[in-house]
């Protein structure tokens, strides 16, 4: 039994998701590119895993052997910066946010709710996708008390919840 791409896409609209900005360097390239597919894997060892099309200019770089990542996740004001990493060509998508190099060299974003920078420990083809796992050698959560960006039924979202902060 199949069901249509569309009747899948239309499911999985249902599924509320954080907004991550993936990062990655090379010896001649640095890119980014915004991602929902994205979660934990393991504590022990710190393992996640970020999915990505295999037509994205991601996937080439993330093929190399020695390639590395970082996952950024995004605060529920990095709606335009979501969007910059999603749609924008031609231009330099990291003009614009608060960028350095994390401990691999990937682009760390320095007012993220929190990032994890990472080497690639295996991949898994997928369908249209390849799942890359990664393994995390450094973290930090510099807004981990901000609400994150949240992408539901193709559109951002807030949380409705009341201020339990103070």
């Amino acid at each position: 039994m199949t069901i249509s791409s569309e009747d899948f896409r239309t499911a999985l609209r249902q599924f509320p998701a954080g907004v991550t900005v993936v990062t990655t360097r090379t010896a001649d390239r640095v890119h980014g590119m915004t991602a929902s597919a994205f979660t934990s894997v393991s504590p022990e060892p710190p393992l996640i895993l970020v999915c990505i099309d295999h037509g994205h200019t991601m996937h080439e770089l993330l093929d190399g052997d020695d390639a590395v990542f970082a996952v950024n996740i995004l605060a529920e004001d990095h709606e335009a910066l979501s969007n910059r990493f999603a749609f924008s060509k031609d231009v330099d998508r990291f003009a614009e946010g608060d960028w350095s190099d994390g401990p691999t060299g990937s682009p760390i974003l320095g007012d993220a709710l929190a990032w994890l920078d990472c080497k690639v420990h295996s991949r898994l083809p997928a369908g249209t996708h390849t799942i890359y796992v990664g393994e995390v050698v450094a973290s930090q959560a510099p807004r981990a008390d901000q609400d994150p960006l949240v992408y539901w039924n193709r559109g951002y979202r807030t949380l409705n919840r009341p201020n339990l902060r103070g």
